[in-house]
């Protein structure tokens, strides 16, 4: 695993388990943002290992609110181990932790078991269309993912270009851009 990777994953993990920690009505969306920060990363990256953190913060938030206190304990608990295994580069434990972390997500009530998986197919097609969004090919956004290209196409289909472009481009600038691209070809 790169250091850079590494680095990011525990930041990503201490944030996670801060927020866990603070009790802090707002911790849905906090995990929200910590995700959608992750997919920067993600997009930079491209590794596995930081995609199913991204993928687990994203989930963990969506299901938070029904987990019991008992469980969220357990959360922290793991999250610490997956720390401390990343940073012994210990990676088989490592991965025992981050499967562990999933697991608790999933066995906290019949609810949030019987949604898990929607919610990380969710998840992944969601953040797929943010990498969409910074430039990546259908191809590749899917496959760092985990999807095929289909899953994100038919959610693609549904929605507008627009609603993931962070900032535009007047048509002025395009048309000059365009023009000096091509010499002033007529």
């Amino acid at each position: 695993m790169k250091e850079g990777v590494k680095k990011e994953i525990i930041a990503d993990l201490l944030k996670t388990k801060d927020i866990l920690q603070k009790k802090d009505s707002n911790v849905s969306l906090l995990l929200k943002e910590l995700s959608d920060h992750a997919i920067e990363d993600v997009a930079v990256q491209k590794d596995m290992d930081l995609i199913s953190i991204t993928v687990f913060i994203y989930s963990l938030g969506k299901v938070i609110q029904r987990m019991p206190e008992e469980e969220q304990k357990d959360l922290v608990v793991e999250i610490d181990s997956a720390i401390k295994q990343l940073s012994a580069r210990n990676l088989g434990r490592y991965n025992k932790s981050v499967k562990s972390l999933f697991n608790i997500i999933g066995k906290s009530d019949a609810k949030v078991k019987m949604h898990l998986q929607d919610v990380m197919q969710a998840a992944r097609i969601k953040k797929g269309m943010i990498l969409l969004g910074k430039g990546l090919s259908m191809g590749q956004a899917a496959g760092l993912m985990g999807l095929s290209n289909w899953d994100l196409q038919s959610y693609a289909g549904k929605t507008t270009a627009l609603e993931f472009a962070k900032g535009t481009i007047s048509e002025d600038k395009r048309l000059s851009l365009a023009i000096s691209l091509f010499g002033g070809v007529k």
